[in-house]
């Protein structure tokens, strides 16, 4: 006989008892899912990051290499700190204006006007001057001396010939000779002033004097330094150096230039006086570089010889006065012929002979004595 079958469930047998340690791990992945963090996403987590650890490590040679080569070879260097700068050469050149019309003032003041002065030296207002005004003038004011003896002072010494002085019993180079009138009334007389420059508005420069002129000595003569040219002889007509300056300087000097290209070398360019201050000239004299004597000269050297001439002549003006003029000119010869190379700015000098060197001098052999 079958069995018959009926709709109820078999009870289900009751669950094994769980070991301590089994009941442990079940309660720590039930403390994880309560907290939003399983346990796999955790290790997913430490994963990724050993990697990306790894990764940092891996590439931190080559990111050393970049910021190295991205360092420039060179620094640029701080910019320097401005250093007060002296006073430019206009403000040398104004200071001399300055002192110029002030000592014009100087010379001429007189009773009343001491704001005149006052203005260029303001304590000149206390003053209390003697004498007419305009009786004494300054004339052909011309500066002598520039120099600067502080940051913002010049020191500016004005020669000035003054007209209208009463005579005075100035010494004389000879014992027992009396004063001139002439010389003592129309006599050139140098003045010293001390000039302050500051800025002044709109950039300008300000000058005010720090004291009067102070009347000084004319400034020593230097000595004439030696020439490079010989002595002084005639210029004979048949001297080729003659021929070729007295046609040089007659196209130059009466002729306005007029064909005046003829008698320069090639390459040479000079303008001659417009219009032509003379009618005529005649060379007197000239002295040759390197030459000793008066030696007699009839030919002309191979081409490209070079010469230094220092000439004298005579210019007869248009009232027919004579002036002595002196020309210094470089000739170049060319085809038999001097032409004329170079007008000078100067006469040339000779150079210097270096001086011996003192013995037991730096940098000198001593020479050992017995």
């Amino acid at each position: 006989m079958s069995p018959v079958l009926t709709g109820r469930r078999k009870p289900a047998a009751p669950a094994a008892p769980q070991t301590p340690a089994v009941q442990e791990a079940e309660a720590e992945q039930e403390a994880g899912r309560v907290g939003g963090w399983s346990t796999g996403a955790q290790a997913n987590s430490t994963a990724l990051l050993r990697w990306l650890v790894w990764s940092l490590i891996a590439l931190g040679p080559l990111l050393g290499a970049l910021a190295y080569l991205s360092v420039p070879t060179t620094s640029a260097a701080p910019a320097p700190k401005a250093a007060p700068s002296a006073p430019a050469a206009s403000g040398g050149q104004g200071a001399a204006g300055f002192a110029s019309l002030f000592v014009a003032a100087y010379l001429s003041a007189g009773r009343g006007d001491e704001p005149k002065l006052a203005t260029y030296y303001p304590p000149a207002s206390n003053l209390q001057l003697d004498g007419v005004s305009g009786q004494r003038r300054g004339e052909q004011l011309t500066v002598v001396r520039l120099r600067q003896t502080d940051t913002s002072v010049w020191s500016v010494t004005v020669a000035a010939r003054v007209t209208g002085a009463a005579p005075s019993a100035t010494p004389s180079t000879q014992p027992g000779a009396s004063p001139s009138p002439a010389a003592a009334t129309d006599a050139v007389r140098y003045f010293q002033v001390p000039v302050a420059t500051a800025p002044g508005a709109g950039g300008a420069t300000a000058y005010t004097a720090l004291a009067l002129p102070a009347e000084v000595a004319a400034p020593e003569r230097a000595k004439t330094p030696e020439l490079v040219y010989g002595a002084m002889h005639p210029a004979l007509p048949t001297d080729p150096r003659t021929q070729a300056v007295t046609s040089f300087l007659t196209a130059y000097l009466t002729k306005a230039g007029a064909e005046l290209d003829r008698y320069l070398a090639p390459g040479t360019r000079l303008t001659a006086p417009s219009p032509a201050p003379y009618s005529g000239i005649a060379v007197d004299q000239f002295a040759a570089e390197g030459e000793t004597g008066g030696e007699l000269v009839v030919s002309v050297p191979g081409d490209g010889t070079t010469l230094r001439l220092l000439v004298t002549l005579r210019a007869t003006g248009h009232d027919g006065v004579r002036l002595p003029l002196t020309y210094a000119l470089t000739l170049k010869a060319r085809a038999s012929r001097w032409e004329i190379a170079s007008l000078d700015g100067a006469p040339a000098l000779t150079t210097p002979t270096p001086a011996p060197a003192a013995s037991g001098a730096p940098g000198s052999a001593a020479t050992p004595t017995s």
